[in-house]
């Protein structure tokens, strides 16, 4: 079958595509759109695991602090990242926040 069609044959949105107004799975803050976040990493062999819709600062913030293999091994789960350390801080921000869209690229590793 064909990328992006459903088995009944109707195209399907696009991949992260979500509609608007709904609540991130990391900050629950509501917001205009999200994207799917693979809970294991598509590279660490999470392809057709579970995901979760995540805000774009968030998902961005995710793998700019946590490499996949720390994903991977210990956050794999939604209550795994709201307590990971290294997104404390980061957490505490963005819920107080307004902010739709962020630009962190990640480092050089």
């Amino acid at each position: 079958m064909p990328r992006g069609i459903s088995s009944s044959g109707s195209k399907l949105p696009a991949e992260g595509a979500q509609p608007t107004g709904t609540c991130c799975a990391l900050c629950e803050r509501k917001v205009q759109q999200l994207s799917r976040h693979h809970l294991v990493p598509r590279e660490e062999g999470g392809r057709h695991g579970p995901t979760a819709d995540l805000c774009q600062p968030c998902h961005s913030s995710v793998h700019l602090l946590l490499d996949n293999k720390e994903l991977a091994r210990d956050y794999h789960t939604i209550e795994a990242l709201r307590s990971a350390e290294k997104l404390q801080k980061y957490l505490h921000w963005i819920r107080r926040s307004r902010v739709e869209r962020i630009s962190n690229r990640r480092g050089q590793r």
